[in-house]
């Protein structure tokens, strides 16, 4: 694992003119600039509120400060997992005259219906988490995602071999299979963990997709797995979302701490689960660090400027194009670096260290 949190260059973000900013309960957001500025107007669109709770939180806000900072007008929605109303949603953007469109699609087939009315009207289009396949966005923000899988299962390898746990059963909690994303992260862990298999060192067990990164569901396939293979020694689950659902069936059947789980978005609950010995570690994205990233590209879009930022490029898989890319560096956290995340500002000490946490955040040295 890389020591210490990477560094990113930050995005020059200038106030440009007075503003207002407001919200909601439903997560909706809008910045406004001076009317009479040539800067033309943002639209985001965030997925969803249940599969993770970073877009409810974290996305929002840095979305939201980054455009204010710079005085480009910005509305920001959450289409609340519904595709319906992700393309009304859209539709709005679009009438409203956005210049700029940033989605995380719901799914491929969703977003590129979005995608292609936008550039229709010339709007230029960002795909911010996860690639839209065959969407043709203009550029693409997220991280490594196959360095998440890679990170994940390293992660799980190194939990097994602390445990001396020898030829264990894992299992799989992978994402949804309609996010692309979901298959790159299984990628990268399948790269670590096949040739375990292969060698007979590790047998592989249940391979369970989750629709729509739902976390009921989740817990029900995987109590449904370990029905019918109860030798599951390891779970590599593909987010803290999945990895506590998994926890609770594993609490049930008072397995929890002796089979190690897996996590990624480094979430106050997985962390806590870390600190417990419940879930073996998570994948830190610093989300400031792609929204920044992201913001950054709309506002130079939004101001008729060319970007200079998106310097890698990512083949789309099924149109076969490079996608001018920002990706960014994703970090490994085990119990004795969840003191990184709460340093980056990413949680905070007060609601990671609550009363049942308390003993377990100082032996971690979160101060």
């Amino acid at each position: 694992m890389r020591k210490g949190l990477f560094a990113l260059a930050a995005v020059g973000l200038m106030a440009t003119g007075s503003m207002a900013a407001c919200g909601d309960d439903s997560g909706n957001s809008d910045t406004g600039s001076d009317s009479g500025s040539s800067v033309g107007k943002v639209g985001v669109i965030l997925p969803d509120t249940k599969s993770s709770a970073r877009w409810a939180t974290a996305d929002l806000k840095y979305l939201t400060d980054a455009f204010k900072a710079a005085g480009v007008e910005a509305d920001i929605q959450n289409a609340q997992g519904d595709k319906a109303q992700f393309q009304t949603l859209a539709d709005g953007m679009i009438a409203s005259g956005v210049k700029v469109l940033m989605i995380v699609n719901l799914d491929s087939g969703t977003g590129k219906a979005v995608l292609d009315k936008a550039k229709q009207t010339g709007i230029a289009t960002i795909d911010y988490d996860r690639l839209t396949l065959n969407g043709g966005a203009d550029y693409y923000v997220s991280f490594d995602n196959v360095k998440v899988g890679e990170l994940q299962g390293q992660g799980l390898v190194d939990c097994l071999t602390e445990k001396k746990v020898t030829n264990p059963v894992v299992s799989y909690l992978n994402g949804s299979p309609t996010d692309n994303n979901a298959t790159l992260f299984k990628q990268g862990y399948d790269s670590v963990l096949k040739p375990k298999f292969d060698s007979k060192e590790y047998t592989k067990g249940p391979d369970t997709d989750v629709p729509d990164w739902d976390n009921a569901q989740g817990g029900t396939l995987f109590e449904q797995d370990l029905t019918s293979n109860k030798n599951i020694k390891g779970v590599l689950a593909a987010n803290d979302g999945l990895g506590n659902a998994a926890i609770q069936v594993l609490k049930k059947n008072k397995l929890n701490g002796q089979v190690p789980v897996t996590g990624q978005d480094a979430t106050v609950q997985g962390l806590q689960n870390i600190l417990v010995g419940d879930q073996c570690m998570t994948v830190y994205k610093a989300i400031k660090k792609e929204a920044d990233a992201a913001a950054g590209l709309a506002i130079a879009l939004a101001k008729g400027e060319a970007p200079t930022t998106a310097t890698s490029t990512v083949t789309d898989p099924e149109s076969k194009k490079d996608v001018k890319s920002v990706l960014l560096e994703p970090q490994s956290i085990k119990f004795d670096s969840v003191k990184d995340v709460v340093a980056d500002g990413f949680v905070t000490k007060d609601e990671l260290c609550t009363a049942d946490f308390a003993a377990k955040c100082t032996e971690a040295g979160i101060s």
